[in-house]
C-alpha cells in the first residue's frame, strides 16, 4: 500500500471525487475500507470497501475518478456491450480497447454468436486487482472466448484492417493514458480495423459535462472518418458525474442502424439482465433537446 495521501480519501473518512473535467461538483463515498492503493505505470488505482449504510460496495478509483462500483457496474457494461451488438447481425469477432475490469467483456461473452473477443489494456494493475476485488466483473478473463493482451490499444488497431464486427472502446476519460483514445487518428485505425457492416461503441462522456467535446467528436467521426452513420446515446448511473455517461456509436455502412436492436439475446440471459432492453436501447438515442444535434446528419 502507498504511503502518500490517497487522492480523493479525506480525513473524516469520506472519499470526494473532484475533477477539473466537472468543476464546482463532487460525489461523495462513505470508505468503510481501502483495499487497495497502488500506482501503476499509468495511473493511481485505489480500491475501497464503503460504508454498509451507501449499500456501494467495492469502489474502483483511477487517478481520483470513480470507474467502477459492486452496486451499479451492470448499468454502463450491459449498456456499452448490448446495444453495439444487438445492433449486428451476426457479431462474431468482438475488439475491447480498455475494459480492464473485465465487465464489458462478462456481457459480450453472453452473446452465443460471439466466437472470440479481444481485450487490449495498458494497464495490467487494472486487470490483476479486478480479479481479485471485483470477481463478479473480472469472471470473463476466464472465458475459453476471451483473449486478453496487456498494451497499447492504440498501437494495436495499427495495420489491422477487416478484422472485428463490433469494436468497443471502454477507455475511463480523455485525461492520462486514454487521451489517445479520443483522436481521429486512433478512430481512422478503428475503422480500418473493422468488417464490413461493423460498429464501433465508445465511452461518449455526459452531455451534461462535455457536449463540447461529444459534439466535436460526433463531427469528426462523420465528416473526416466518415463513418456512414453516428449516433450518441446516453446512459443513467448514479455514481458517474452528473448521474449520466454517453455510448458513441460509429456504423461503418450506411444500411447499420445502431439505434434499433435487430437480435434479441436468449431469454435466460434477457431475465437475468439489471438494465439493457430492447425499449431502452432504442429510447437512449432519443435525446433531450439541449442535445438532440448529436444525432442529426449533417
Amino acid at each position: 500500500m502507498a504511503s502518500q495521501p490517497i487522492p480523493g480519501i479525506q480525513a473524516d473518512g469520506w472519499f470526494r471525487e473532484e475533477s477539473t473535467m466537472w468543476p464546482g461538483q463532487a460525489l461523495s463515498l462513505k470508505v468503510d475500507k481501502v483495499l487497495f492503493d497502488g500506482q501503476s505505470d499509468y495511473q493511481r488505482l485505489t480500491i475501497f470497501k464503503s460504508s454498509e449504510e451507501g449499500k456501494w460496495g467495492n469502489v474502483m478509483v483511477l487517478d481520483g475518478a470513480v470507474q467502477l462500483t459492486d452496486r451499479d457496474e451492470f448499468v454502463y457494461h450491459e449498456m456499452m456491450a448490448h446495444v453495439p451488438l444487438c445492433a449486428h447481425p451476426s457479431p462474431k469477432t468482438v475488439l475491447i480497447i480498455g475494459g480492464g475490469d473485465g465487465g464489458v467483456m462478462r456481457e459480450v461473452l453472453k452473446h452465443d454468436e460471439v466466437e472470440r473477443c479481444d481485450l487490449v489494456d495498458i494497464d495490467g494493475l487494472v486487470i490483476e486487482q479486478s480479479k481479485v476485488h471485483f470477481p463478479q466483473v473480472a469472471q470473463s478473463f476466464f472465458h475459453p472466448k476471451a483473449n486478453t493482451t496487456v498494451g497499447d490499444g492504440a498501437a494495436f488497431v495499427q495495420g489491422k484492417e477487416n478484422e472485428y464486427d463490433v469494436i468497443i472502446v471502454d477507455s475511463s476519460d480523455p485525461e492520462g493514458p486514454a487521451s489517445v483514445l479520443f483522436g481521429e487518428e486512433f478512430y481512422s485505425n478503428v475503422k480500418r480495423c473493422l468488417k464490413p457492416g461493423g460498429i464501433v461503441c465508445s465511452q461518449g462522456e455526459s452531455a451534461w459535462l462535455h457536449l463540447h467535446l461529444i459534439e466535436k467528436m460526433t463531427t469528426f467521426l462523420r465528416n473526416d472518418i466518415k463513418f456512414a452513420s453516428v449516433r450518441y446515446g446516453m446512459i443513467y448511473i448514479p455514481t458517474y458525474p452528473c448521474g449520466s455517461i454517453g455510448c458513441l456509436m460509429g456504423a461503418k455502412d450506411a444500411e447499420t442502424d445502431v439505434t434499433k436492436p435487430i437480435r434479441e439475446l436468449p431469454l435466460a440471459v434477457q431475465e437475468k439482465l439489471k438494465y439493457y432492453t430492447a425499449d431502452l436501447h432504442r429510447a437512449a438515442f432519443a435525446l433531450p433537446a439541449f442535445a438532440k444535434q448529436l444525432n442529426q446528419d449533417a
